[in-house]
């Protein structure tokens, strides 16, 4: 497969994807206007409004549908640089070089008790 038959397979997933979200809008604004609609028959059957009344609230539901769908997608600012963290550690103080050294005794008491263990 060549370059040409990737560029051109890769066009064709661009159309068949803005096809389907096409699809799928014209989906969606036909659901809300039926269900706009349903709102504006009750409306009108309980007195609330006229039919032309209605039949303007409808139209006037599904323009503002129409512009409040998202377009295009706006790329989001980012900082330019990254976040500072700052780790703060109030549990324990900094171990002294005598903590250390204890330490350091026990792993080495420790280690020799592994090896006796070991022998027996």
């Amino acid at each position: 497969m060549g370059l040409g038959d990737l560029v051109q397979k890769a066009m064709y997933l661009g159309i068949g994807v803005a096809s389907y979200a096409g699809e799928k809008a014209g989906e969606k604004l036909s659901e809300l206007r039926v269900q706009v609609q349903k709102v504006a028959d009750e409306m009108v059957d309980r007195g609330e409004m006229n039919a032309d009344e209605a039949r303007r609230f409808v139209d006037e539901m599904v323009k503002r549908a129409q512009q409040s769908a998202p377009t295009a997608s706006v790329p989001e600012q980012r900082p330019t640089e990254p976040r500072k963290i700052e780790i703060l550690d109030d549990e324990e103080p900094a171990p002294t070089q005598t903590a250390v050294d204890d330490m350091r005794q026990q792993v080495a008491d420790l280690q020799e008790e592994l090896r006796r263990l070991k022998k027996n």
